[in-house]
């Protein structure tokens, strides 16, 4: 089974000290709150969810990929990939930037970002991830 270890340590030296980006929020009245413990929290949650979730089903979306019925048109996704959706979407993280009056979170995009940066790779077999920034 493939496994995925999130570069908890890389995202934050990169956020925290090269652009130490909670100084840049600060200056932000819809970021101004956020602290170096949520920018953390958000990165290590969303650090779990593509080890535990997104990368345990990257195999069976691989060797079953997604089947068409040509008569109904309907499309059956891999094993697994229906209920990570749901834990996705449970979880809060399609609306993680989003504007809180939608039933956003309000987090700065930055850290969305980041989020899909580790769901594309632990999706994958690294082949397209290991040679770009975090």
């Amino acid at each position: 089974m493939p496994q995925y270890t999130p570069p908890l340590r890389d995202m934050q030296f990169v956020l925290h000290e090269l652009f130490n980006v909670v100084d840049t929020f600060r200056t932000l009245p819809a970021h101004a709150d956020i602290d170096v413990d949520t920018v953390n929290a958000v990165l290590e949650e969303g650090g779990k969810f593509a080890a535990q979730v997104v990368a345990p089903i990257n195999l069976s979306g691989d060797a079953e990929g997604c089947t068409l019925d040509k008569a109904t048109h309907e499309v059956t996704p891999p094993k697994g990939f229906k209920a990570a959706y749901a834990q996705y979407v449970e979880g809060g993280w399609p609306a993680l930037s989003c504007d809180p009056a939608f039933g956003g979170q309000g987090l700065p995009i930055v850290l969305k970002e980041k989020q899909m940066r580790r769901q594309k790779e632990a999706g994958s077999d690294g082949r397209n991830t290991r040679h770009t920034n975090n």
